[in-house]
């Protein structure tokens, strides 16, 4: 597609700096780290502003209006992320903090429960920290092993080889949806039918999907989905927790304390059923609120618009980088799934290139992105990261091809 054309069906699409007042002040600055945390609309900042002025109290705890009004505040953001995911019910929807904590839930509160002596859990082969030493902690309490699912070197993926590492000790497979660093989306509905074979439940963190296309429950057909507030436009220290209703049940508390309790005698407790078993002690209901407030922003530009607009920039990034003299991108060369690209440049360091890019107002991220194991795969240390979101341009990204240059000039490569 020609760059004319690109910029044309860009313009046309989505032009919504303007929502971002971090974007307006700094009107200099070209954020491309959106994969470590999105930037928030003015409408996220007004809901967190709003909450505390007109509804703060504490949900669930009073009869009277204020707490009442609190309450629902709640629930109305519960009900919105669960038609959000396609979820059966706002009941299978828990608040967390972030995927890392629901994905501590989960192999703490669900599969620690489920293992013996030799089991083992499968997961995918370029994940995030936070998608493998929850893993590794239960693992070696119950003495179970955890196998990988390789990694092609386009950064996809080795689906054929699933079946042949599941076994009957196998207890659950864990995945992304989409990697931090490949920019690649693994084929979700695919795993969960292999799993479902063989009952095998499947987690998938969706940290990296969830604000960039249509996330469907049902079809997926996965049995938990976690994402975290701050990828998806919405304030830090809020998450989400899907999880099956016929799994929630059988979960123990993660945490104990307040709000999660149905009767407390001295010598025992019996805990409430449904999300709030997961919700100990006071939730964030501002960020709450906040959260669903960035979800409906999203809906409301239309998850076609969000997808059309970042696969077009994603085509162009692909143009202007593979034409860089000594730019070795990780992963897909081309029609790459995701707005993530990561890569290393001869002979200069990853934090160099970052530091240079840095003085010209330029964001990206570098190091090895919470993911060491993929970084030793494609047998590197290292890459420079830049990630897109609803608000990048094409500028955006032509400021990063010139700054690249500009490194490469100074460091004589």
């Amino acid at each position: 597609m020609a760059k004319s054309l690109l910029k044309e069906q860009h313009t046309e699409s989505l032009n919504i700096k303007a929502d971002f007042p971090l974007l307006v002040r700094q009107p200099s600055l070209v954020y491309l780290d959106t994969a470590s945390t999105s930037q928030k609309p003015q409408c996220v900042i007004d809901a967190l502003v709003s909450f505390y002025e007109t509804s703060n109290a504490n949900a669930h705890r009073g009869v009277y209006k204020l707490s009442n009004k609190a309450s629902n505040c709640l629930e109305d953001a519960r009900s919105c992320i669960a038609s959000y995911l396609g979820a059966q019910s706002e009941q299978e929807i828990i608040f967390t903090k972030g995927t890392t904590e629901s994905l501590n839930i989960i192999a703490k509160s669900f599969l620690k429960n489920r293992l013996n002596s030799g089991d083992r859990i499968l997961l995918g082969g370029a994940e995030h920290h936070a998608n493998i030493v929850p893993w590794q902690v239960v693992a070696r309490e119950t003495n179970s092993v955890i196998d990988y699912i390789p990694i092609l070197e386009d950064g996809s993926l080795d689906i054929s080889s699933i079946e042949k590492l599941i076994s009957p000790k196998t207890k659950i497979i864990s995945i992304a949806h989409t990697s931090n660093i490949l920019g690649t989306t693994n084929a979700i509905k695919e795993i969960t039918n292999i799993a479902h074979k063989y009952s095998i439940p499947v987690a998938v963190d969706g940290a990296q999907s969830v604000s960039h296309q249509e996330i469907d429950i049902k079809e997926l057909d996965c049995d938990f989905f976690t994402f975290s507030g701050h990828k998806a436009y919405g304030p830090m220290g809020i998450g989400v927790l899907y999880a099956r209703s016929e799994y929630l049940e059988e979960m123990s508390p993660f945490l104990t304390g307040g709000g999660m309790i149905e009767e407390v005698n001295l010598d025992h407790s019996t805990y409430v059923s449904g999300p709030q078993k997961f919700e100990a002690g006071t939730l964030s209901i501002a960020d709450a609120h906040g959260l669903a407030t960035a979800i409906q922003y999203i809906q409301n530009i239309g998850l076609d618009k969000v997808a059309n607009h970042e696969r077009s920039l994603t085509e162009y990034a692909e143009q202007k980088l593979n034409k860089i003299e000594g730019l070795n991108l990780i992963g897909p060369l081309s029609n790459r799934p995701a707005p993530i690209f990561s890569f290393t440049l001869d002979g200069i360091h990853p934090h160099d290139i970052a530091t240079i890019l840095d003085d010209q107002n330029i964001a990206v991220r570098a190091g090895h992105h919470c993911s060491q194991h993929t970084m030793k795969r494609f047998n590197i240390n290292a890459t420079i990261r830049a990630s897109f979101g609803i608000y990048t341009t094409y500028s955006d990204i032509d400021a990063l091809v010139d700054g690249i240059i500009y490194a490469k000039k100074l460091f004589n490569k």
